[in-house]
């Protein structure tokens, strides 16, 4: 069940990156964080009214309050290093952040088998070459390794935090909606901050009607995210946490394959690549 819900996990977010990917080529980042966290608030609040899952309230919920806090100057820092570019040295380099899950498992005591360890070597080694990292001729800016490393250890810290914050279905829906409220919390903050600013939250020509026509993408962007963390906590408390944030980790994989199916963008060689390693390492993981 581990190796499923983790799959699970890297598929929704997979398809929750490249829905925000592309509607951030329309809107502001920090409004498509905000306007789709909001959404998944609404639905994760009727999930909790309709399962009486409020009952369940707890100080493992401060792990929630602490994902939400986290996350969104995580993304944040992602979107900002992904401007500063190259997008082929920051892409497969934000994936590092699995390490401080997969660190806690190991510190908490758990040893993988010998076959388990090389899958997850292996499926590294493909999330990492997915990205199709540019190691030639690609200058980088300090910033932007600076905040790539930052949002992944961001990504990696939720991860880790949103596994300890339930230990039951319906304590699940209570965490998911108390880290959306977080969320939308501190990016609507940061919105109200950009605008006071001058910085417009909707770009010239974008007003109320267009962005109500983009709200099911936005919806599906933030439901597939909370799915995505749902499934991973649920991983993560199935099984090893070790296997569980590696295969979760495998989500640039499925970014870059909708990219191709989608938008046709030719997949370089070294994503092909690393996507074959990643289901190698996939393979030796479930059977492990």
């Amino acid at each position: 069940m581990t190796a499923l819900f983790a799959l699970a996990t890297a598929v929704l977010w997979g398809l929750a990156d490249f829905g925000g990917g592309l509607l951030t080529r329309r809107i502001p980042a920090l409004t498509v964080v905000v306007v789709s966290q909001l959404v998944a608030v609404v639905v994760l609040g009727a999930l909790v009214l309709g399962t009486g899952a409020w009952h369940e309230t707890g100080p493992q919920l401060w792990f929630a309050v602490a994902a939400g806090l986290v996350g969104p100057a995580a993304m944040l820092a992602f979107y900002k290093a992904l401007a500063l570019g190259p997008m082929g040295v920051v892409s497969p380099l934000g994936s590092v952040g699995v390490v401080v899950p997969v660190g806690i498992g190991l510190a908490l005591g758990e040893r993988p088998g010998l076959g388990q360890f090389a899958g997850i070597a292996v499926a590294l080694a493909g999330i990492v070459l997915a990205g199709g990292p540019e190691l030639r001729g690609a200058p980088v800016q300090r910033q932007a390794v600076v905040l790539t490393l930052v949002a992944a250890f961001g990504f990696g810290a939720v991860m880790a935090l949103i596994a300890e914050a339930s230990e039951t279905l319906t304590g699940l829906f209570l965490a998911l909606f108390v880290q959306r409220v977080t969320n939308v919390a501190v990016g609507g903050a940061a919105l109200w901050a950009q605008v006071r600013r001058g910085v417009p939250a909707l770009p010239e020509g974008v007003g109320p009607r267009v962005l109500w026509s983009m709200l099911p993408a936005l919806a599906f962007v933030g439901l597939a995210d909370v799915a995505a963390n749902g499934s991973y906590s649920l991983a993560a408390q199935n099984g090893p946490v070790t296997v569980a944030a590696v295969l979760s980790s495998l989500y640039p994989v499925i970014t870059a394959l909708a990219a191709f199916a989608v938008l046709k963008e030719r997949l370089r060689t070294v994503q092909a690549a690393g996507a074959g390693l990643a289901l190698a390492g996939t393979v030796l993981l479930a059977a492990g």
